[in-house]
């Protein structure tokens, strides 16, 4: 599949996307004015949000499948993590307001009112969900997009989330449970503060340029190491941009060899790794055995040893 076969297919997946929200963003305010249910609210704001999110979601798609050009060099892909941070102001500012209201809600008067409208949109909403997580998930296996695998995630989340909106209008409204729906409010409105937790770390990770998983780099190595000409490997560097990974590192060959030849060995070992790691972009240095241009104490070690000693503190402290 070519890179603007890919896009295609993402862009569409970010449409559907667009689509659903906007669809269950009128019939939850809808149901929200004719029940005044908290819960009901906070499934509104998620869905607001998911609107909001597949909105950014298209236009970093877009933006970040851009080629890299004169400006930028590395390519596009952290447009996916600036527009992840917007998407986390706009789902705190959510959460603190639903979490308020559920607060205010708790002891004091007012309960949901014409249930059925609430239960019904959200049967409505969790079908039409599921038909967009299906199809997503065939979008994901196509392109391994990370952008559409987190929209994805979102959208099966939901599926939670207005299971539980129903809990909650049936406990209050049907059952006389009172405080239920102020309750599930509240559990939403921590939920949305959680995700949107998540959500930055992993967007400021890539801003970060934050390595790699420990195993990922382990495995990493055992590809680039199966050359018999490698003589080590030192100075490896990771990161993730968008849905791009991107790698350099220091290769030690024999001294004697030709430039010809660390070329030839240096062409294998990229082939070797895109095989096993498909549209990684990767970046070799070829040394003499021994040698390190950086005077730096972790680019100067095999890359073996250090990632042995990372792996080891990591499990000490599991």
């Amino acid at each position: 599949m070519t890179p603007t076969e890919g896009g295609a297919l993402n862009r569409g997946a970010a449409l559907a996307s667009v689509s659903v929200a906007l669809i269950l963003s009128a019939l939850k305010i809808y149901a929200v004015w004719r029940t005044g249910s908290i819960a009901m609210l906070g499934s509104l704001a998620d869905t607001g949000l998911d609107l909001i999110a597949s909105i950014v979601t298209l236009i970093a798609v877009h933006v970040s499948a851009q080629p890299a050009d004169h400006e930028h060099r590395f390519g596009h892909g952290k447009a996916e993590a600036l527009a992840a941070l917007f998407q986390v102001s706009m789902i705190s500012i959510a959460a603190v307001g639903i979490m308020i209201r559920s607060i205010e809600r708790i002891g004091g008067a007012g309960e949901p009112t014409a249930i059925g409208y609430g239960i019904g949109v959200s049967l409505f909403a969790m079908a039409l969900t599921v038909l967009l997580v299906w199809y997503q998930g065939r979008i994901i296996r196509a392109t391994g997009s990370v952008a559409i695998s987190a929209d994805n995630l979102h959208y099966r989340s939901d599926l939670a989330l207005n299971a539980s909106v129903i809990a909650a209008l049936v406990l209050e409204a049907m059952l006389h449970v009172h405080g239920a729906d102020a309750l599930f409010g509240l559990a939403i409105g921590l939920w949305l503060a959680w995700g949107a937790w998540k959500t930055a770390v992993h967007a400021i990770d890539q801003l970060m340029d934050k390595e790699w998983p420990v195993a990922k780099r382990e495995q990493f190595l055992a590809v680039a190491s199966r050359h018999p000409a490698l003589a080590g490997i030192h100075d490896l560097r990771t990161r993730t941009s968008g849905s791009q990974d991107l790698v350099q590192f220091h290769m030690w060959v024999d001294p004697a060899m030709t430039m010809a030849k660390v070329h030839e060995v240096m062409d294998e070992v990229e082939a070797a790794l895109l095989a096993e790691f498909p549209g990684i972009e990767v970046l070799i240095h070829p040394d003499p055995e021994g040698h390190v241009d950086i005077k730096d104490p972790i680019a100067g070690r095999d890359a073996h040893d250090l990632i042995a000693d990372l792996k080891a503190a990591e499990d000490s402290r599991k």
